[in-house]
């Protein structure tokens, strides 16, 4: 659909607004030397229009709750938010911060980053990850509007927009994503599509020629076209009204713009994506713009215009405030339980459900342990929202006291993402960075984090506090062989830096996972538990409260000194340290067992601890996991020694690929004998 325009022509404040977002970005990116200063020039009308007639948002109060969310998804232009940031009136970017574009500790890093500069909502720069994350900041809202409502009180009413580009585009995180959202009719989405053919390589004629109108209304959005997003205000208006006016679907501008636009030599091109316009184009821009200013000079029509924002923000905020208190006077209990969410406050007592386990207790798989935790947890702590990624019934993360999130049902809390790890990563990101107390959780097998890594990451640089449920950790998990099994996974996921994995190997062990996990997640910290496939035993000495230690001695019985060898387990690998130990011990070794299911937790505890656990007088030592030897070495020293596996597996039934592959106590107790020497 193409929305009817109607041109401007005479200068106006609106016009000077634009052109100072386009050159804040020009200078600042021509003193850094570096940047993308295309996008903000282009971009700067649309993004205009939305700050300034549609968004609501309180300058002075970035948290306000019930705030208009803003994702940047093409955060290379990262100027564009930056200028934004700092003509509205937030206190986060001055000028001085916009003159320290990417450099070292600025606020105007090189893309938007929520931890940074408070007014961004995520971290964007991968591209697709924005649109994705605000296909989860829209989930949120949705269900705490089901949640909360009234009908004579709307307590959650807030829009997410996002401007996204050709790369987000070709990304197929985004497809993953706005398919999903289509799916669920995410009506208070609405994403606007920088459509200005220029990628880094040039014209997206050499790559892209796909109808991307087409293909969103195939997902199930409304879809509009501003055909002129340069200068046609009043078109784009008109499209943002009409998409708030559609309830039953998200929707996407596209709006065709100029990339660069004004540089007479270099807009429309590559070369004005990623590099600065140089002294000589800026001048022929400032002539061709009529902008007749220093660098980093703002007009003040432009600037108490734009600052109006924060005198509407502060009302907008204050009427939502008599919203609260008047829900409050009506609905005392609902509205504690909103004001627990948003205060990010665990309920008293919570870990109390976790059960705990003995030796007499039914052997089973730590996925059905994990499955009796989450069940436990969600009637207290109903902030927990999420599910799998078409694994429901292999992963066990159904909540049996909720139905399932769907279109009309929003209150519920079993999510469906269908076949879309990756975009289930990125969606889960931005339920936990929606900040109102939500606990996201997303699960698959573990050997498809390879599909989400990039999510994972991102949850552990921007402080998202998601729970990541992976099961099936290793070649136990048998017939389907290596396409499945996962072998060098955990490794590579424990490098990376703020993201807690767990590997625990009996059901005391998998609460202290969800202890720790919880925990996290209020403090803004992702956490990855892995659990098996197969059933395991639960084992004398395990703790849920050591768990949260990272690494505990299970079993020992003599001095640090004495020790001939400590043999470290994880998962389901512990039961043969045990096993190996009571063998070794027969012969007159004296071992001690450690079980280890996180290495970050331990190296959080201070050295007493660590060297209580695993003493330095002590002797050699050993490590046992299925998996990768790769790191271990941290912990074995070069005298020590692995019980691992370096290659990929093979398609058998799990208990014959562990024997295969000498994970039984025999080979552990004989490779701990070549150890000792």
């Amino acid at each position: 659909m193409v929305v009817a325009t109607q041109s401007t022509s005479t200068k106006s404040v609106e016009e000077l607004c634009i052109n100072s977002i386009r050159f804040l970005a020009v200078d600042a990116v021509e003193k850094a030397q570096s940047g993308h200063p295309g996008l903000p020039m282009g971009a700067a009308p649309m993004a205009f229009v939305l700050w300034d007639k549609f968004m609501r948002f309180n300058p002075k109060n970035p948290k306000w709750f019930n705030r208009d969310r803003f994702v940047l998804s093409a955060g290379h232009g990262s100027m564009l938010l930056y200028a934004l940031l700092y003509l509205a009136g937030f206190d986060s970017v001055s000028i001085e911060d916009i003159k320290q574009f990417r450099q070292w500790g600025s606020s105007t890093p090189g893309h938007p980053e929520n931890f940074v500069t408070e007014g961004i909502e995520v971290t964007t720069g991968p591209l697709g990850q924005g649109i994705a994350n605000g296909v989860g900041l829209a989930v949120a809202e949705a269900h705490l509007a089901a949640k909360f409502n009234k009908s004579d009180a709307k307590l959650v009413d807030h829009y997410t927009y996002v401007i996204l580009g050709d790369g987000c585009n070709m990304e197929g995180i985004s497809g993953e994503a706005c398919s999903f959202a289509g799916h669920q009719g995410l009506g208070k989405l609405i994403a606007l599509y920088d459509d200005n053919h220029i990628s880094i390589d040039g014209s997206t004629e050499v790559a892209f020629t796909e109808d991307v109108s087409k293909r969103f209304e195939a997902y199930g959005w409304h879809v509009l076209h501003v055909e002129n997003g340069n200068t046609d205000l009043d078109a784009i208006a008109k499209a943002i009204e009409e998409a708030k006016s559609v309830t039953d679907q998200p929707t996407m501008i596209k709006v065709t713009t100029t990339i660069g636009y004004g540089a007479p030599n270099k807009q429309n091109t590559g070369g004005i994506h990623g590099s600065a316009l140089g002294d000589d184009e800026i001048k022929l821009t400032r002539k061709n713009l009529g902008w007749n200013h220093e660098p980093f000079e703002i007009p003040e029509d432009a600037l108490s215009h734009m600052r109006k924002a924060v005198e509407r923000g502060a009302s907008q905020e204050e009427e939502w405030n008599q919203v609260l208190a008047d829900y409050k006077s009506k609905y005392a209990e609902e509205a504690a339980e909103f004001e627990r969410f948003l205060s990010g406050k665990l309920p008293d007592g919570w870990a109390d459900v976790l059960p705990t386990y003995t030796p007499e207790d039914k052997a089973l798989a730590t996925r059905k342990h994990s499955e009796t935790c989450l069940n436990k947890l969600a009637p207290v702590l109903t902030e927990l929202i999420g599910g799998s990624a078409d694994l429901t019934h292999s992963n066990l993360t159904e909540l049996k006291d909720s139905g399932d999130f769907q279109k009309g049902a929003y209150q519920n809390r079993n999510i469906h993402f269908g076949v879309r790890e990756h975009g289930m990563g990125a969606i889960c990101n931005g339920i936990s960075l929606h900040n109102s107390g939500l606990i996201p959780y997303g699960a698959t097998f573990l050997i498809f984090t390879d599909y989400m890594r990039a999510a994972i990451r991102l949850s552990a640089l921007s402080q998202a506090g998601v729970i990541w449920v992976m099961t099936h950790d290793s070649i136990g998990q048998g017939e389907d062989g290596p396409t499945h099994q996962p072998i060098e996974t955990l490794a590579s996921l424990r490098a990376i830096p703020n993201l807690t994995v767990i590997r625990p190997a009996d059901g005391n062990e998998v609460s202290g996972a969800y202890k720790v996990a919880i925990e996290n997640a209020k403090q803004h910290k992702p956490t990855l538990m892995a659990f098996s496939r197969q059933s395991l035993p639960n084992l004398e000495g395990t703790s849920m409260e050591d768990t949260t230690k990272g690494a505990y001695v299970y079993a020992c019985g003599f001095a640090p000194e004495e020790l001939d060898l400590i043999l470290i387990g994880t998962g389901s690998e512990l039961q043969l340290c045990a096993g190996a130990a009571d063998k070794l011990k027969a012969e007159g070794k004296k071992v001690r067992v450690v079980s280890m299911p996180s290495w970050d937790l331990f190296e959080a505890q201070d050295e007493a601890y660590k060297d209580s656990v695993l003493p330095k007088v002590a002797g050699k030592r050993l490590s046992v996991e299925a998996g990768t030897s790769f790191g271990w070495q941290k912990y074995t020293g070069f005298e020590g020694g692995s019980v691992s596996i370096d290659r990929f597996g093979s398609s058998a039934p799990g208990a014959v690929c562990l024997e295969k592959f000498g994970f039984s106590v025999d080979n552990v107790v004989a490779k701990a004998k070549e150890v000792i020497g």
